[in-house]
Parts: structure tokens; sequence; C-alpha cells
């Protein structure tokens, strides 16, 4: 059977990776799938519509320390007094209005009472005893500050809090559940169907012939993306032969929103992947300029009128991960319908040589270092095959390497990824 992708328009070096991303990206809408979850569920997941302050809060002006709440609002001077007629805490506020010349024991967070615009602070007053009760003295200087927090610091009622499509995190949860919000309507995520293929695989654990290796690209894959927020709905592992291949791609296809594959996508005697996916659906483009990640597909599968959007990672395990973190990654986002999160990037100088040769963009692996001088470096150890799985524990950065750089020299400044997710 012909090649079904023979004919495309690249060179035999495949698609430079922004210009893959953008196809990809390009035939791809969200879902438009929602559920209502408990706030405490929704970590990670993307609002489907505006989210809006209730209320106003905090609600009421409360004192931003411990101290004294005293009448008026006048800075005053230093031996000024006050009659304390009452106390405020956080949850039981003074009941009563200051009138001239009084004062209310207040403590952080406290409600400020009516006919107070001042709160002094613990430290610039002391205790008097006065034959009609207790009295308190300013001693120090009282600067401009009143160390009070308005009604409205944190929001004003009908106030948007998180527009839609956005991506809830540990400050947003923090701050919706301060404004009183339990649940909230957030998009579904994508089902995610993943078949893994290859003859020499074997479970790990069990005993292997001559040839055979155990199977790690499901567990990787499956922890990245469960790192990244998206789980595995349906996982099969086939052996290289056409027909149960094809089964699975249909299995998959109907049960999930995304299919994506490892391994099989190649040209070999035994890569039946891409051609399975032709007849199926359509392979869109298949191959990348990249090191790693060459032999990489995508298209969709047709299933019950519906475009299953298929991606084809490479079988060897780094190739698969960096492939699933540069495309699949953002294209699961798209179809959840939140605005692309992508890794973010740094200048780093390299802290050894590096032999490597000119011909494809590179993204290598390197754990960042920081140098007495402060300057952040990249350290690259051990090989970069694509079949290393070490080359990816540890790594802190994917160091961007311009296809026309051969050896690089110590010091040698490189854009890089950083892998690091955000904690907030």
């Amino acid at each position: 059977m012909a090649d079904p992708t023979s004919q495309e328009p690249y060179g035999r070096e495949g698609l430079p990776l922004d210009q893959a991303l953008a196809r990809i990206l390009g035939t791809l809408q969200p879902l438009g799938t929602h559920e209502e979850l408990p706030l405490a569920a929704c970590a990670g997941r993307v609002t489907t519509a505006p989210v809006r302050a209730a209320a106003a809060v905090p609600g009421f002006r409360a004192s931003i320390m411990d101290g004294y709440a005293i009448a008026g609002a006048e800075a005053p001077r230093r031996g000024e007094r006050w009659r304390l007629v009452g106390r405020s805490a956080a949850g039981q506020p003074f009941a009563g209005v200051l009138g001239a010349g009084q004062a209310v024991r207040i403590l952080t967070g406290a409600v400020v009472p009516e006919g107070s615009g001042l709160v002094l602070p613990q430290e610039l007053v002391r205790g008097l005893e006065e034959s009609d009760g207790t009295a308190i003295e300013l001693v120090g200087e009282c600067g401009p500050n009143p160390w009070i927090r308005g009604p409205e610091e944190e929001a004003a009622a009908g106030a948007l809090l998180v527009p839609a499509g956005s991506r809830l995190g540990a400050a947003e949860l923090g701050r919706l559940a301060s404004c009183g919000v339990e649940r909230l309507a957030v998009a579904a995520r994508p089902r995610l169907g993943l078949l893994i293929s290859g003859d020499e695989l074997v479970p790990p654990g069990t005993p292997r012939r001559a040839g055979q290796i155990w199977e790690s690209n499901a567990t990787l894959l499956a922890a990245l993306l469960e790192r990244l927020g998206y789980g595995v709905t349906a996982r099969r592992v086939v052996a290289d032969q056409r027909e149960p291949l094809r089964r699975a791609l249909q299995e998959l296809a109907g049960c999930c929103d995304v299919v994506v594959s490892t391994g099989g996508v190649s040209a070999g005697d035994s890569d039946w992947i891409r051609e399975l996916v032709a007849e199926l659906g359509q392979v869109g483009f298949w191959k990348l300029f990249l090191k790693p990640g060459r032999p990489f597909a995508y298209g969709h599968l047709e299933h019950a009128g519906r475009r299953v959007p298929f991606f084809g990672l490479p079988g060897n395990p780094v190739a698969a991960a960096i492939t699933a973190l540069q495309l699949l990654w953002p294209a699961l986002q798209q179809l959840e319908g939140g605005r692309i999160q992508r890794l973010p990037r740094l200048k780093v100088r390299l802290e050894a040589d590096l032999k490597r040769g000119a011909g494809r963009p590179e993204l290598a692996r390197a754990a960042l270092v920081v140098a007495a001088d402060g300057a952040l470096l990249a350290r690259v150890s051990g090989s970069q095959a694509s079949s290393r799985i070490g080359s990816l524990a540890g790594a802190d950065l994917l160091l961007e390497i311009p296809a026309e750089l051969g050896a690089l020299e110590a010091g040698t400044e490189l854009w890089a990824q950083l892998l690091r997710l955000p904690i907030l």
C-alpha cells in the first residue's frame, strides 16, 4: 500500500515544532461540556463562566493589627488619653458607638466600631488606672496609617473574581472560598485513550525473553499527564499486528475524546499505526524537525460522526514524553477550553562543554544550577539518547539548541524551558 502521507507539502526532515503546534491547535475546538463540582475539587480546572462576588468581602471595616480603636479620625498627639469602654475581637464585635474620648481594645481582624476612624498599634500605647475605669495614653508618634482595611478590600459586591476560561490554582481557590463560593461550573476534561504498541513489550515484573523489554511508556505518560491534570480514561497495550491495532484504535475512539499512541508511526515493516489512522480517519502530518521526536504523527479518527483527534507519539520514551509536553499538552488545554499555559522560558549558560552534531533542533534535558555569583547554569549529565529515561530524572530544563549549532562550549547562552510547574 502507498504511504498515505508521502505527498505532504514539507521536506524530508518534517515540520518545525512551532508550525506543528499551530497546525494542531488550528484544528481543535473546545469540547464545550461542563460539570459542577465542590470548590475543593476544582484545583487545576477551567471555569466555564465568570465568577462574581455575591457580597462585599470582608464586608466590614476590620483592624489590621492588635491595638486600640479610638473615637474620631484625626491623628492624635503624644500624651492624649482615652477611656476604655469595651472590646472588639474577631467574630465578637463591640456593639456600641464610640463617643469623644472613648476607645475599645481591638484585635486583628475585628470589626472597627462605628465612630472610630483610627486604630492605635498597641506598642504606641500604655494603660492607665483611673478612678472612672481603665484608660490608655498615647506614648509614641502616631503615623498617617489608620491600620484599618476597608469593607471591600478583597472584593466589592458583584466584582469579577475570575473570568471564564480561567485555570484555577491554589490562590484562586482560596480567594473564591473567602468570597463564599462553594461550588463551580468547570469544563469537563478530555477523556484520553492511550495505545502502546510493540511486539517486544512485556509488563514490568514479567520474565523477559531475548530481545524483549519491560513496557514503560504507559507508566511514564500516564504519570506525566496526571501531573499536568489529565488522567488516562482507557489504556491498551497491543502487539504490532494490524487487526488488533485496528480494533484498539476503534475502541479508544469510541470511548475517548483524544487517542494517543506510542510506537508504530514510523516506516518500518511492523509500523501499522499511520496506515490504520489514514483508513479510519486522516493523517494530518507526519514527522517533526526535532530531536528527540522526529517520528510523530497527528490526525483524526472518524467514529459515529465524531472526529477524534489522534496523536502518534514516538516509541522511544524520552521522545514520547517531550512531544507530549510540546504538542499534546497544549492541545488538551485547548480542548478543555482554557487559555493555553506553556512552559516558562529563561536564559541559562552551559556549565560544561556539550558534544552534539548540527542538523536538527534539540530539546536537551538539563538540571538548573545556581553558580556562586548567582548565574543560572544548565548541567547536562549522561547520555541524551531518546531511549534513556534517566535523562528525564532530575531534569529542570529543556535546553533549546538551534539546528545549526554543533558542539557547544561551556558558558554558551541558550534559551531553556522550565519544567517545574507553578505552585500557586
